[in-house]
């Protein structure tokens, strides 16, 4: 009952006190937990697997492996996951949502932090306080408005034309080099390495609204996001590649834009693979029908993926995602690996 006689007399920083802190894969040692998940079942057993196929990935030197977010396990705590995939050569392309990649990891590069809550607060004195909440992490709304106008006054300060939204993150990995309050973002780390972002739905974001804003503020001369010529580019990185591995979190658009490049790639006369290795970790429920959640053996049928190499994981991915990728890691397959550097073919 007490809680209750609280709500309505916390303030803004009584609520946002607890950082959400990103787990470190290097400093963990997933091993002898996935050589044990083996010999059990159910999603104990999926996780093993996925790991298993993740290090073929890595072990096979012409795959490609393609990265893809969707959902918030980045303010949730797993975005130096992703940032450590780019920095030890795990990963060569990411497909994510745009939220992924500017309301989190740009936000924080920023010096803004996601915070521990609850999901049980009263949300309607969250929004007196102009707090957004994600299940259980916090967002300061008024960080998050200037994380948006930081996007417009980036969008003011370029050439007005076209970018694809990989073309874009690239000019904020820039920005970010010279104006990052928290180094060793996901974007700067791609920046560095030569890993291409792209966010195929980039207005359903933070960047939307930042952009919205730079056109209002240049009606005549402004830039715009060209999704078509992002597709052809995706492709492109298809087309290049001898081999590829699909490591996706969540499903939705990243998941379809990059399993589709596979059927772009053969409508331009080209002689490409299925993607030969895949991984999903998901919740979702593939009974309605819905493409985001459709089995990757479903993918199959449409030319996508190969079935030899395949891994559904049911989980939510903050539980097995640290598990995998710190196996991959300390198995060390990425040291023998050379970088695609594929941000440089453009």
């Amino acid at each position: 009952m007490s809680n209750k006689k609280n709500l309505g007399h916390n303030s803004k920083k009584d609520f946002l006190n607890k950082p959400v802190e990103h787990i470190d894969i290097t400093k963990f040692d997933s091993r002898k937990i996935i050589s044990s998940m083996e010999k059990m079942s159910f999603v104990s057993r999926e996780t093993a697997n996925a790991t298993k196929i993740y290090n073929e990935m890595l072990k096979d030197k012409n795959c490609t492996i393609f990265l893809t977010l969707a959902g918030s396990t980045s303010a949730a705590g797993c975005m130096h996951i992703y940032r450590d995939l780019v920095k030890y050569n795990m990963v060569d392309a990411i497909v994510a949502t745009g939220a992924s990649i500017i309301d989190m990891d740009f936000f924080e590069a920023l010096g803004f932090k996601h915070y521990q809550g609850s999901q049980f607060q009263n949300d309607d004195e969250l929004r007196k306080n102009y707090i957004d909440r994600i299940y259980d992490t916090y967002i300061d709304e008024d960080e998050l408005q200037m994380c948006d106008k930081t996007i417009g006054e980036i969008a003011d300060n370029l050439e007005p034309k076209a970018y694809t939204s990989r073309e874009f993150i690239k000019e904020i990995g820039k920005y970010l080099k010279i104006n990052s309050k928290k180094k060793g973002s996901l974007i700067e780390t791609a920046y560095d390495n030569n890993v291409p972002i792209f966010c195929p739905a980039f207005t359903d974001s933070s960047a939307g609204f930042g952009l919205v804003m730079h056109q209002e503020r240049n009606p005549k001369k402004h830039i715009t996001i060209d999704s078509i010529r992002e597709f052809r580019e995706l492709t492109e990185i298809k087309i290049r590649s001898k081999g590829s591995g699909l490591f996706m979190i969540g499903g939705g658009v990243p998941k379809n834009f990059i399993q589709d490049t596979v059927i772009c790639a053969e409508l331009l006369g080209k002689d490409v693979d299925m993607h030969k290795y895949a991984i999903q970790i998901t919740v979702a429920d593939s009974r309605d029908g819905a493409c985001s959640s459709s089995t990757l053996k479903e993918a199959s049928s449409w030319g996508k993926v190969d079935t030899s190499k395949e891994q559904m994981v049911f989980a939510e991915a903050t539980s097995v995602l640290p598990l995998i990728a710190s196996d991959a890691y300390h198995t060390g397959e990425w040291k023998n690996r050379d970088r695609k550097n594929f941000s440089k073919i453009f």
